[in-house]
């Protein structure tokens, strides 16, 4: 062997040695939690665990049961990727709110963590993600916890069971539950995570005896029924309900408020799949009972059954049964400008929409297109929607939280910028999510782009220290920005457009019209107060003791 030959092996040999003498790549860190190990990732000093198994949920001819204890591991699990979304349709056209959909299973029962790296005792806050109960995900980029982590809250994002798949009520099923009942699987799933996190947060540095529970859209929804539902109390010690909507809900067996009951619902969906009985039901696939569900009519809805969810969310909150905690909730000024599917087909002219709405109000015909007008009426029709179902509810949790002497903190958030302006979604529904969690730059591809800008920064910024102070606290409070008033303190709100400023009296008197009006459907007992508003209500009940 001549010498240019073994210099060369030589070379190689160190090289080898070298590498054989490096330390291994860094692991990521490695929580021992009582549910069990995991090891996560790390990024400026946030450590993230995702995909955490909470519950095992029942699936194939187990499906529709409440969610049973996760199966344990041997050694760290994997934690640095979300786990599969809960079984739901793909989209049926463009939206602002798509995805392109993840990987999908029916065992889909997990949670995410973002912790700072030296968290100990930190305030716990608890995603529940939006969707109409029938789609998305606590993965989706818009709801990253990373930037509210770093203001030293945990933050933890949950899948619960979608669609047909997380809310059916049948005859059969109530038939093999112990409580003779059906449906609002889903929200077990969240009973079931929040009992997760009380377990175990303490290892990921969290306080259990700090929780907030928050959510948007269908996650409000669901946030009212955790404050409502006996088998959540004690699990959280604070809300965040944000564009609520305390609409009323199907009975399990009765027809409340005119509504179908919900075991009559699932057994007219078994039978549009072709389902003969529930073992047929439970033979098809979970792609196709989500994909198939929604072209039905079917509309997954908790249940009132007496148990999980024991009367209409009004009955429950003017009996003062939810839980006592400070509460923090408001709505977007254009909710329904990216919702219009809500909207009914506008009268032929004004003369038509002041007409019908001298038919359906009555006696608050008057108080009604003082503010929804006819010479407007596209504008009074999104803004006669969006008050009577997300700012009558945000203003009416408020109220009853302040009249058991908690916190309560309305927003109501106004804020534009040019895309926005430019497709008339001022405001949209769900526009401040990337301002409360910092995501900007994570929304969904045909969101509206956000500038890069100041202006955004700050706004951004002063919602996420708003957001994480009452998490801490029970009072939110951001850095430079005016204090938020107590809604008990004459009618205090905030008003979130450029920047946040404080008032009172949001579209004084519009609450109390919604109010008025539910009231009096609800007396009659066979009206729903849903999306049936403006040109589509039906007739005023003529007034009743106790109702306006």
């Amino acid at each position: 062997m001549n010498g240019p030959m073994i210099r060369r092996l030589s070379h190689v040999a160190l090289a080898v040695a070298a590498l054989c003498a490096a330390p291994a790549a860094a692991a990521g860190p490695v929580v021992d939690a009582p549910a069990g190990q995991v090891e996560g990732s790390e990024a400026k000093g946030i450590r993230a665990f995702k995909g955490i198994p909470y519950a095992a949920p029942p699936v194939g001819k187990l499906r529709w049961a409440p969610p049973q204890p996760a199966t344990g591991w041997d050694g760290a699990r994997d934690a640095t990727r979300f786990g599969p979304a809960c079984m739901q349709p793909g989209p049926r056209g463009p939206s602002i709110y798509a995805w392109d959909l993840p990987a999908m299973s029916e065992d889909c029962l997990s949670l995410n963590i973002w912790t700072p790296q030296d968290a100990k005792n930190a305030p716990v806050f608890v995603w529940i993600h939006g969707g109409a109960l029938t789609g998305g995900s606590g993965g989706d980029p818009i709801y990253d916890g990373s930037a509210l982590a770093e203001r030293g809250i945990v933050v933890v994002s949950i899948n619960y069971r979608l669609g047909a798949l997380g809310w059916l009520a049948h005859p059969g099923l109530s038939a093999e539950s112990t409580d003779g009942v059906s449906g609002n699987y889903g929200l077990l799933d969240q009973i079931a995570a929040l009992q997760w996190v009380k377990r175990n947060i303490g290892a990921f540095g969290g306080s259990a005896g700090n929780v907030t529970i928050a959510g948007e859209s269908a996650g409000a929804l669901s946030v009212m029924y955790l404050m409502t539902a006996p088998a959540a109390r004690g699990l959280f010690h604070k809300a965040v309900a944000q564009s609520a909507y305390m609409v009323s809900a199907p009975g399990l067996r009765e027809p409340l408020n005119g509504m179908v009951p919900a075991e009559a619902q699932g057994t007219d969906l078994a039978a549009k799949l072709g389902a003969a009985d529930l073992a047929a039901l439970r033979a098809m696939s979970a792609k196709e009972i989500a994909e198939k569900a929604p072209a039905t009519g079917y509309f997954p809805f908790p249940v009132v059954d007496g148990k999980t969810v024991p009367r209409q969310l009004v009955d429950s909150f003017d009996r003062n049964e939810q839980a006592p905690v400070p509460i923090l909730a408001g709505f977007n000024a254009g909710e329904i400008r990216s919702l219009r599917f809500l909207l009914p087909k506008p009268p032929a002219d004004a003369a038509a929409y002041e007409a019908a709405i001298r038919t359906n109000y009555g006696e608050f015909a008057d108080a009604f297109l003082a503010r929804y007008p006819a010479k407007t009426i596209e504008e009074s029709m999104l803004a006669a929607t969006r008050d009577a179902m997300y700012g009558w509810t945000s203003e009416r949790l408020v109220s009853n939280q302040a009249a058991l002497g908690q916190g309560a903190y309305l927003y109501y958030f106004d804020h534009g910028y040019p895309a926005t302006d430019e497709w008339k979604l001022h405001a949209f529904h769900a526009a401040e999510l990337p301002y409360i969690f910092g995501t900007a730059g994570k929304t969904p591809p045909l969101w509206p782009k956000i500038p890069d800008d100041l202006t955004e920064r700050k706004l951004a910024d002063a919602m996420g220290d708003y957001w994480a102070s009452f998490a801490r606290s029970g009072r939110p409070q951001a850095q430079g920005q005016p204090d938020w008033p107590d809604y008990s303190d004459d009618a205090g709100f905030l008003h979130i457009a450029e920047a946040p400023k404080a008032g009172h009296h949001l579209l004084r008197g519009t609450a109390a019209l919604h109010e008025a009006v539910m009231c009096r459907r609800r007396a009659a007992g066979d009206i729903p107060w849903n999306w049936n508003i403006g040109v589509i209500s039906p007739p005023l009940p003529p007034k009743v003791a106790g109702c306006q």
